[in-house]
């Protein structure tokens, strides 16, 4: 699997609503676990259509009663003037509208045309705990295609765990934190246990940092009868904040314009200043911007209003480790920890900090338990390697770099780090090689150059 690493130690998370990116897969077998098939034929494609005809996207949902009561998230239908569902043996079934929806959780329930449906069994996320297994079911855009007649996807369904069960922005409802990965387009899908129950509603994606909102706060809503239309809906979403922010994810996640979306949050919170999404991600969009200052400022107004959101406390940590406030860093780190135990990023994050501070040794339980959650986690596995050095534990660093290096880490500073090791272990050859790497990778690096010489001419 390819993977692009980022040319840093610490990692920071995004809220990918809209455009969901690739995670590592938690291994499990699905014949061990489950002792039938989830029954696929309860899971849909939705495709969103604007006011012209014109496609707008696509998303998932799955249908839980007979009469075609069908569950998916709020936000992939923003800007839809009409929806339609596609079943995998390509029946196409209009969506009448909306019977119920939640802006701040993010779900929405839709009534299809009459007719009698399969169903997903409603499961208790009440009963849920840390490591449970969970997996999840999505059609992901990339296989979502125009043909005779319409459009057409594959299902995938995806396996992993859970980390946790905990608020995130909003404090007063918790997500379901899982390793399970949401690929794009798995928007509004379900996340099932092992008796392929639904437990929960995929909504937003990161690296294990995969929420799913818990069934049990949309079953109260199932059996509300009125009935909005999608034009009804569009008109009320004139005035909704929350439209501006998703309208805002759309822009920044899937089309890339970060001015277009810095503007759809600030409209968002001229409406409400302490609507702590849109703040959120006013910050990543200057974060990604390279606006580290303001970045922070933004980061810091959303822990104000939310002193424990797991992510801004560990995406906060990262700007001020870009600025050099170590000290600040491991700070925000260590509460991100303690909020979210099993925070990997956060983990990885702490343990770099700490190398940085000269305290390698603290570093060390932190990556590791990083590693026992997500053993793909290559820039743990370099974090890891930076401690062992540091400690002395240098056949440790040496496996750790190069699992690193299998996992799709490729640093300069890995490959200075191995040098030393190799000389130290009197590998004369393998330390050449590493020098020669470097040299690949930066051809005009003159000690690199000058230690190749002295290392060759020295050879008997």
């Amino acid at each position: 699997m390819f993977m692009r690493i980022p040319k840093t130690n610490i990692l920071e998370v995004s809220r990918r609503w809209w455009v969901l990116a690739l995670a590592a897969l938690f291994l499990l077998q699905p014949s061990a676990a489950l002792s039938h098939e989830v029954n696929k034929n309860a899971v849909v494609l939705l495709v969103t259509k604007g006011d012209r005809g014109q496609t707008l996207g696509t998303g998932t949902g799955f249908i839980v009663k007979p009469d075609g009561t069908l569950i998916t998230n709020y936000h992939v239908l923003v800007d839809a003037v009409s929806v339609e569902a596609i079943f995998r043996n390509g029946d196409r079934v209009p969506v009448q509208g909306v019977i119920s929806l939640d802006r701040n959780r993010d779900f929405s329930i839709l009534k299809l045309e009459e007719d009698l449906y399969s169903t997903l069994e409603i499961g208790d996320s009440d009963r849920l705990k840390e490591f449970d297994y969970t997996s999840a079911l999505g059609y992901p855009s990339q296989t979502v295609q125009m043909e005779r007649g319409g459009m057409k996807g594959a299902l995938l369904q995806t396996y992993g765990f859970i980390l946790g069960i905990h608020p995130q922005a909003l404090p007063e409802f918790s997500f379901l934190y899982t390793t399970t990965p949401f690929q794009p387009g798995f928007s509004g899908g379900p996340v099932v246990n092992k008796e392929n129950q639904v437990v929960g509603l995929a909504t937003l994606e990161g690296r294990s940092i995969n929420l799913a909102l818990p069934i049990n706060y949309i079953k109260p809503h199932l059996n509300d009868q009125k009935l909005m239309t999608f034009k009804q809906l569009l008109q009320a979403d004139k005035i909704s904040k929350e439209a501006l922010y998703y309208r805002g994810n759309f822009a920044l996640y899937a089309l890339g314009e970060a001015n277009r979306a810095i503007d759809y949050y600030q409209r968002a919170l001229k409406i409400d200043p302490d609507f702590v999404l849109a703040r959120y991600d006013l910050a990543v969009t200057y974060r990604g911007m390279g606006e580290v200052d303001k970045a922070i400022t933004e980061y810091e107004k959303v822990l104000k209003i939310n002193p424990r959101f797991p992510e801004a406390l560990s995406n906060l940590g990262g700007q001020y480790f870009r600025k050099g406030n170590v000290k600040q860093a491991v700070a925000h780190f260590r509460r991100a920890v303690e909020v979210y135990p099993n925070f990997i990023q956060a983990l990885s994050n702490l343990g770099a900090a700490l190398n940085k501070m000269g305290n390698s040794k603290q570093a060390l339980p932190h990556l590791k338990k990083a590693l026992k959650l997500d053993p793909e986690f290559a820039v743990a596995y370099f974090n890891l390697g930076n401690a062992h050095f540091a400690q002395g534990n240098l056949d440790e660093a040496a496996t750790a770099y190069n699992n690193a290096m299998q996992k799709g880490v490729d640093f300069l500073s890995l490959h200075w780090k191995l040098h030393e090791i190799h000389l130290k272990k009197g590998r004369r050859n393998q330390a050449i090689m590493e020098l020669q790497t470097i040299l690949r990778m930066d051809p005009q690096h003159p000690e690199a150059r000058k230690k190749l010489r002295e290392l060759q001419s020295s050879q008997p």
